[in-house]
């Protein structure tokens, strides 16, 4: 099935020159470029792209939970964000989300291709850098974690953000793009 999906290279990415390796990743895979801009996204445009559904934040929230016993540090989660529930932290966690993306340009990618959504979430990799398989974007040029990034109280530098499903995907390009910017 063919399909659209956006991806967003961030400042991180950005900052260490590895837009064209990224783009370069999803197009061997056989997805195509179809829109593409560099954004300084204002609070209103993250707050739409980060959106304060519940299972999201719920799901950020257990991210950082399993990442700080992982790293073997469960108390660390507390002294942090003053809390243990997912859904507060996940809401702190998207604050930060928010001025991370609002800091610097962003360049947003739609893509289209045969199974884009999926493809695109198999190159990207897992959310946390450090985790993330060798081959995949993150895996292969991350360099940061989720356990550092609430040590210092930010948001994960994982270098892209793509979309997780269709509905998503549908809703974030419409948010970045205008139809007569898209072929």
């Amino acid at each position: 099935m063919i399909e659209r999906t956006l991806i967003l290279i961030k400042s991180d990415a950005i900052e260490r020159n590895l837009t064209e390796e990224i783009i370069k990743r999803y197009e061997d895979v056989g997805l195509r470029v179809i829109a593409k801009k560099t954004v300084k996204a204002d609070k209103e445009l993250a707050a739409k792209h980060y959106p304060d559904s519940e299972s999201q934040i719920v799901g950020m929230g257990n991210k950082t939970l399993q990442a700080a016993r992982d790293a073997g540090k469960p108390n660390s989660v507390k002294e942090i964000f003053g809390t243990e529930n997912p859904k507060e932290i996940g809401m702190i966690l998207r604050e930060w989300l928010i001025e991370s993306i609002t800091s610097a340009p962003v360049i947003a990618i739609v893509l289209e291709g045969e199974n884009a959504i999926q493809k695109t979430r198999k190159v990207t990799g897992f959310t946390d850098p450090s985790k993330a398989e060798k081959g995949t974007i993150r895996g292969d040029f991350g360099d940061d974690s989720i356990d550092k990034s609430n040590s210092e109280r930010r948001a994960t530098k994982n270098l892209v953000h793509a979309s997780g499903n269709k509905e998503e995907a549908e809703r974030e390009i419409r948010l970045w793009f205008k139809p007569e910017e898209l072929e």
